[in-house]
């Protein structure tokens, strides 16, 4: 499927507003292997909501107020290199509206805060456990958990967030492969990061694999602007049959199409793929606060010229609603 976007520059939001009632908490999530993981959590609520901050952006939320419902659907969210928790605050809002659990994971040294395992294999490997750890705690820690189907789970990355959730979802990557890449694409984004990896550690780069730590009880996902795709060799992704909705960016200079989204087209079996010819790698991300565009790297709040991502993601979180609206439907 492809998605083109012309429509006139309405601006960035300043406030990511819920047309209906939704919860929202934050909660800390053990890892046995690391520190706890700070979650963020939007769920369906009769409670009405109020303007609430969370970083620079403004949502209206109902916090820590009850769960409505029950045998509710989860979906963990995986963000990309140094994100967090409130990057894709818009997407699950709109998931929390039509009666989805979302939990929005920080990622362990690849965040704002801490950077420390950025680039390095110690982020790739750890990044699929967090998905599970946070899965284990909705299921059984959280206050709500007896109101969320355990049977009805999906997951949803962007960028390293999308290697993240491939992962999970039981694919196997090789980062040996990285040296082939680099050798020859030296100009890729990746290979221009070598230098942090060695800083922060061991670099991707490696014989060793990365997987699976496949955790079936995902049953569906969906990866935008997907990163290092090119690390899974073709037997890598043999191993994830669950249904997967793929986005690409066709400006995307982080992660290009051709060695990323693209291979997950004939690689997965019968993706959903949505090819968006005039987006960025950032474009997923929640349309920026003036407060975020000032205080964050330009190209995070920046979009290839004439595109408008304010525009773009009321399309972007209908189609990510109905995709797993219809995946993990009761019963299917």
């Amino acid at each position: 499927m492809r998605i083109a976007v012309v429509i006139p520059v309405l601006g960035l939001l300043a406030f990511v507003r819920a047309a209906g009632a939704v919860g929202f908490q934050q909660a800390a999530a053990p890892d046995p292997d690391d520190k706890p993981l700070a979650v963020a959590i939007w769920y369906p609520s009769s409670a009405p909501p109020t303007p609430r901050p969370f970083g620079l952006l403004s949502m209206a939320v109902a916090e820590n107020a009850p769960v409505a419902g029950d045998h509710l659907p989860l979906i963990v969210i995986s963000h990309g290199t140094g994100g967090s928790d409130a990057g894709h605050i818009d997407t699950a809002i709109a998931l929390a509206e039509a009666g989805f659990v979302v939990a929005a994971v920080t990622h362990t040294g690849d965040n704002p805060l801490d950077r420390s395992y950025s680039f390095t294999r110690r982020n790739f490997v750890g990044r699929p456990r967090h998905v599970s750890r946070v899965i284990d705690y909705m299921l059984s820690g959280w206050a709500g958990h007896a109101r969320i189907d355990p049977a009805r789970i999906g997951a949803f990355g962007h960028s390293a967030g999308g290697f993240t959730v491939l992962v999970a979802s039981g694919g196997v990557a090789d980062f040996a492969r990285v040296r082939q890449f680099c050798a020859d694409h030296p100009d890729a984004w990746d290979c221009r990061q070598a230098p942090v990896a060695q800083t922060n550690g061991a670099p991707l780069s490696g014989p060793t694999a990365v997987g699976p730590e496949h955790d079936a009880r995902i049953k569906a996902a969906i990866v935008a602007a997907p990163a290092i795709v090119y690390t899974f060799p073709p037997q890598g992704l043999a191993g994830i049959t669950i249904p997967f909705q793929v986005w690409s960016a066709g400006k995307d200079v982080i992660a290009p199409p051709q060695w990323n989204a693209d291979v997950l087209r004939t690689a997965l079996p019968a993706p959903e793929y949505h090819a968006v010819p005039d987006a960025g790698h950032f474009s997923f991300l929640t349309p920026c606060s003036e407060a975020l565009a000032r205080a964050a790297p330009p190209e995070i709040c920046s979009d290839p010229p004439g595109f408008d991502r304010a525009a773009f993601h009321r399309e972007f979180d209908r189609a990510v609603v109905e995709f797993f609206s219809t995946q993990l439907r009761s019963g299917g």
